[in-house]
């Protein structure tokens, strides 16, 4: 049985992921893809647990960064590889490229601390297509403050995002051929169509 193939979506909070979240699954399931979506933190029962601590609870940043992979693991290893290996499709909404943007970009934790926890819990394991909607902070906290009561993270403030912006475009370019940054600031349908070019080469 062929490998199914592992997209995961970044960005700011209120760069319009929702939005884009539904056009991939739809766009994906119009071509016939068995497709499963998930998110992070979360994706398992214990990982909506952890979710709900992250998103509410005050902690420190090592504290934050160890429940987030201690959700990633029980996602990768309970529900993602086995869809993978079962021909599915996995789509989800954040994975590890999050961790070094929010705890160590926006954070402060080390790029190397995170390193050697990402080679420990994850072994290599990396999405096959990771779609980054780019938008400045600026323009992200305006999103936000329309869309919905603030979680702990969207709650912190504008230098916090720039700096996790910042972090995303770091990955993004340690990484080009994974991780495709889209000019998020445009129309929904000009974003899209580089979505459905990008799909469409998997």
């Amino acid at each position: 049985m062929m490998r199914g193939r592992f997209i995961s979506l970044e960005g700011l909070d209120g760069a319009g992921k929702s939005t884009h979240l539904a056009f991939i699954e739809g766009r994906l399931r119009g071509r016939g893809v068995d497709l499963l979506t998930t998110r992070e933190p979360g994706g398992t029962p214990l990982g909506e647990a952890l979710r709900g601590l992250l998103l509410s609870r005050g902690m420190v940043a090592d504290t934050e960064l160890l429940l987030m992979y201690a959700a990633r693991v029980e996602h990768v290893q309970s529900v993602i590889e086995p869809a993978l290996a079962a021909g599915r499709w996995v789509l989800s909404d954040r994975f590890h490229d999050a961790s070094y943007a929010y705890q160590c970009g926006g954070r402060g934790i080390t790029r190397a601390r995170l390193a050697a926890l990402e080679e420990w819990a994850l072994q290599g394991f990396a999405p096959d297509l990771t779609l980054l909607l780019d938008v400045p902070a600026e323009l992200a906290a305006e999103r936000r403050a329309q869309a919905r009561a603030a979680d702990r993270f969207e709650a912190e403030d504008l230098e916090f995002f720039r700096r996790v912006r910042d972090a995303y475009l770091e990955r993004a370019g340690l990484n080009p051929q994974r991780i495709r940054v889209i000019d998020a600031t445009r129309a929904p349908a000009e974003i899209q169509t580089d979505v459905a070019r990008l799909l469409d080469s998997l």
